[in-house]
């Protein structure tokens, strides 16, 4: 009785067992595999959110965003961060990675332009000319000018370019207030810790706090393009289709909402 009792155990525990392994076996929903995950530039928020939303209601499929200066997403990709697609604010970090062969070159296109604006707070707001020899550093008084980080960061690139451009750059260089990227310079000024501050125009609208004052002449910068790119280590299946979503009719009118000039191709 003793050893019928045993072997029934023996069986109901190799039964368990099985049952365990099979269950195991059985893989995870791919939950975070399927998703497209993006690197973009952080002024692309409000657009790309929009977009990503009505793609996923389009097709079911799953977009996650890393958004940040472009400077630090292209050094996460080169450091072997997984990311499918890279869209940056500027041509320089988007050559950065293709020379690091971290793109794949034939998906490389010029998707969005864009404009550089002087921001300062909404109940302060008076209109600024924004001109050759403009005095910049007598409207910021004591107070600093909110920008990107002029070294690395595309917005601040910009905006430096502009500056010497119009011949201010040296009398308000000490009085620049450094930031991560240009959604951090934009709080900068909505909290009132600077008066004024360079934002693209398309991030105006993300900050009820902040309102235009001026607009820098194209011819005073660079063109300020955002190409985009499929990323060497991106194996998703879909992610040339979502790419595709980005350049087609049905993606301009949420990019033009926002202020951005869709590129012909």
């Amino acid at each position: 009785m003793a050893s019928s009792r045993r072997q029934w155990i023996k069986l109901a525990i190799a039964a368990l067992s099985a049952a365990w392994l099979g269950i195991s076996a059985i893989p995870a929903p791919a939950f975070a595999a399927d998703k497209i995950t993006v690197f973009a530039a952080a002024s692309m928020k409000n657009a790309l959110d929009n977009i990503d939303a009505a793609f996923t209601k389009e097709t079911g499929k799953q977009v996650t965003v890393s958004y940040a200066a472009s400077g630090p997403l292209a050094k996460q990709l080169e450091n072997g961060a997984p990311a499918d697609v890279f869209i940056s604010a500027d041509t320089d970090w988007m050559d950065y990675v293709a020379k690091k062969k971290l793109i794949k070159d034939d998906s490389r296109v010029n998707l969005l332009g864009n404009k550089i604006v002087l921001v300062s707070a909404k109940d302060k707001a008076k209109p600024v000319e924004v001109k050759q020899g403009m005095d910049l550093a007598g409207l910021l008084g004591d107070g600093r000018l909110a920008i990107g980080q002029p070294e690395s960061v595309p917005a601040g690139k910009y905006g430096k370019a502009a500056l010497e451009k119009l011949g201010v750059w040296s009398s308000v260089e000490k009085k620049v207030a450094g930031a991560e990227s240009v959604r951090a310079a934009l709080a900068l000024v909505s909290r009132g810790e600077a008066p004024y501050g360079i934002v693209y125009q398309t991030d105006v609208s993300a900050d009820p706090g902040v309102a235009v004052v001026g607009t820098f002449p194209e011819d005073s910068h660079p063109p300020i393009i955002y190409p985009i790119a499929i990323t060497a280590s991106s194996t998703n299946p879909d992610t040339q289709a979502y790419v595709d979503y980005l350049k087609s009719a049905k993606a301009v009118p949420f990019f033009e909402h926002e202020g951005f000039t869709v590129l012909k191709r």
